[in-house]
């Protein structure tokens, strides 16, 4: 297999992901306590507040999807990477409730908007092959720099305790900032979206027309609502139904973090080279999560000593992780390539309300489950993520053939040397 291009400003852009990935690392474990000491505001204001300005981020969404479409992703990714070194600059300073609400409402349109921002932007930076491999690296490296920025403020804390957390939010500042320069050293590939910028584009109209990229959306939804399961329900579940020690709940959020961190490039590799469909790697993906669901039910069933509840633990965190692994870099790549470049902002800020919302609907349906029997919500998390699976593989024949295929197969095939004539028999 040749060779594949690199992206201008590749390494910039890697290197600016892992940056701001260590800031986040930083506040996301520790957030109410981290808001609380930053602003010396009691624990449930600033809890409310959270609430409040996450659910607004989420209604700003659309908004910069169609951004995206008028001006282009590196502009906009810039533009928030200013406002959240802007927001954690001004964190210390915000003593009162509405200046804290005021601070956090504008990091939180930045935050939850990031992510569909920077799809686009891998959009707009790479073609084929080149957006799996960039949605790995992206993936390993953020979860490495997460990792890393809870293990700073950890010895951070142990060292001078919790006024450190001003000190750190201008560690976030600094790290955001710093990423902005980075990632503006990337250029987009001939003819990409800042091409385009400035020309009028179809409104969400055309989005919401589009029933393939729709139902890839819900295929999405299901499956995303297992990748909450690691922080929502594993803690739950280990404390009430296998009644296990906290540390369990540590072993695997570490497992996850270092197979991510360590093998995730490997994997992802490993199945772009196979010349998988898109379609075929992310059920692969869900079908790995299933299995992993499933593991749990068969451990709260039977629920064993600790040493074997460790052991099986960590072995379904191994095959979760490997489902996360597969289907990250090729569903993500999937959503990118099959939204139309004119319009891909409002596509990938819908595709990625399938995320948020999940997420925001994983604690009550968890915790709602899980007080009726310890295994259902394993069971509807089984099932959710085994319809996924078979959604995208009815999907494929819906689907753009540039969207399925990191390279479409007449591209494969006119790759491929022709076999040399036989001569004929004497």
């Amino acid at each position: 297999m040749a060779r594949e291009a690199r992206v201008a400003g590749e390494r910039s852009l890697l290197v600016g992901v892992g940056v701001s990935a260590v800031g986040i690392g930083m506040y996301v474990p520790f957030s109410l306590v981290f808001f609380h000491h930053v602003t010396g505001l009691s624990f449930a204001l600033v809890g409310v507040v959270m609430t409040a300005t996450g659910l607004a981020g989420l209604a700003f969404m659309p908004l910069a999807g169609s951004a995206v479409d008028r001006f282009g992703a590196r502009r906009i990714v810039l533009v928030l990477y200013a406002l959240r070194a802007l927001g954690f600059a001004l964190y210390p300073f915000a003593g009162s409730l509405p200046a804290f609400a005021g601070v956090a409402l504008v990091t939180a349109l930045a935050d939850r908007s990031f992510p569909a921002v920077q799809q686009s932007l891998i959009g707009e930076v790479a073609r084929g092959a080149a957006r799996d491999r960039l949605q790995a690296s992206l993936r390993a490296l953020q979860n490495a720099g997460m990792g890393a920025g809870a293990l700073i403020v950890s010895g951070v804390l142990a060292l001078w305790g919790t006024a450190a957390f001003t000190y750190t939010a201008w560690g976030n500042a600094l790290a955001f900032a710093l990423a902005g320069l980075l990632v503006s050293r990337v250029r987009p590939v001939q003819g990409g979206q800042d091409a385009a910028a400035g020309r009028p584009a179809a409104g969400y109209g055309t989005v919401l027309r589009d029933r393939p990229f729709l139902a890839l959306t819900a295929a999405n939804f299901l499956t995303a609502l297992g990748y909450a399961a690691l922080s929502v329900l594993f803690p739950l579940y280990i404390a009430t139904w296998l009644h296990g020690p906290d540390s369990l709940t540590g072993a695997a959020f570490t497992v996850n973090t270092a197979l991510c961190a360590g093998i995730g490039v490997l994997v992802a590799s490993r199945v772009r080279r196979s010349g998988a469909r898109r379609t075929r790697s992310a059920a692969l993906g869900a079908l790995l999560f299933a299995a992993a669901f499933v593991g749990q039910i068969v451990l709260g069933t039977l629920r064993p000593g600790q040493s074997v509840t460790l052991v099986a633990l960590l072995a379904i965190v191994v095959v979760y992780t490997l489902g996360e692994l597969v289907h990250s870099p090729s569903g993500g790549a999937l959503s990118v390539s099959a939204a139309p470049a004119a319009v891909r902002g409002r596509y990938l800020a819908t595709y990625q309300l399938s995320y948020s919302l999940a997420t925001a609907l994983a604690p009550s349906l968890f915790t709602a489950l899980l007080s009726v029997d310890g295994r259902l919500p394993w069971a509807v998390l089984a099932t959710a993520a085994a319809g996924a699976a078979l959604a995208l593989v009815r999907l494929e024949r819906r689907l753009p053939i540039e969207a399925v295929y990191a390279e479409p197969p007449a591209v494969v095939a006119a790759r491929t040397p022709a076999a040399p004539a036989q001569a004929p028999a004497g």
